[in-house]
Formats: structure tokens, sequence, C-alpha cells
């Protein structure tokens, strides 16, 4: 069983990815709930992506209430995690970029959700060792 403060972190995870949904829906360019907050909008995308999100918002909230679903959550979220690596580092981003544009920006981003990642990591080994 998850700890109060695993479901805690789990939770807190589902509402920022609500959050993350909600602003790409609307085209709401904030950091952190659009990674790539200042290159080019497509709204149809946007759009796209909005919905997708809403599949790691049950995920998270399922991992919260569930023991079992913690590990499926923690590989989707490594996943994105190199995914967006590999986009920072892409061709594909550089072009959209101005010269005076950095990705530092965005290695924030990534960095804060790998922080995240080895947060719940610890407290899913945690409280496995509890058990």
């Amino acid at each position: 069983m998850n700890s109060s403060l695993t479901r805690i972190a789990f939770m807190a995870g589902a509402l920022y990815f609500c959050c993350m949904a909600a602003a790409h829906f609307f085209g709401l360019k904030y950091p952190l709930l659009f990674v790539y907050y200042d290159t080019p909008f497509y709204g149809y995308k946007d759009k796209i992506i909005s919905f997708a999100v809403l599949a790691y918002v049950a995920l998270f909230y399922q991992a919260a209430r569930r023991r079992d679903a913690v590990p499926t959550a923690l590989v989707v979220m490594g996943v994105t995690i190199l995914g967006l690596s590999s986009v920072n580092l892409s061709e594909a981003l550089a072009e959209v970029l101005t010269p005076d544009q950095s990705t530092m920006p965005y290695w924030i981003q990534v960095a804060l959700f790998a922080g995240y990642w080895l947060a719940l990591f610890g407290l899913w080994r945690r409280d496995g060792s509890q058990n």
C-alpha cells in the first residue's frame, strides 16, 4: 500500500497534469505548464496534446490509489523525460528557435520532471521496504 505521502505526491502529479491539459487546450503558454512555451503555436496540435495528457491524469490518479500502478507511472514519466531530452537536442527544435534563444528553460523543466520522478521513485521504494 502507498503511504499518505506517496498518495499525495501522485495526486499532485494528477493535478499538475490537469493544469497542463487545460493550458494546452486553451493555448495558455506558461512555463512548466507548456514546456516549449516560446516556440511557434499550432492550436490543433495543442488540443491533441491536451487530450493525450489526460492519460497521465488517469495514470497518476490510479498510481496514487493503487501501488501496483506505480511502476507503470514511473516508466511512462521516465520515457517522457527521455523524449523531452531528445527534443531538446533535436535539429527540429533548433530550426524553430531564434539565434539568441536558449534551450536552457526547456532543460530546467526537464530537470524538474526528473527531480519529481526521483522523488516518486524514492517514495515508492521506501513504501516497499516498509511492507
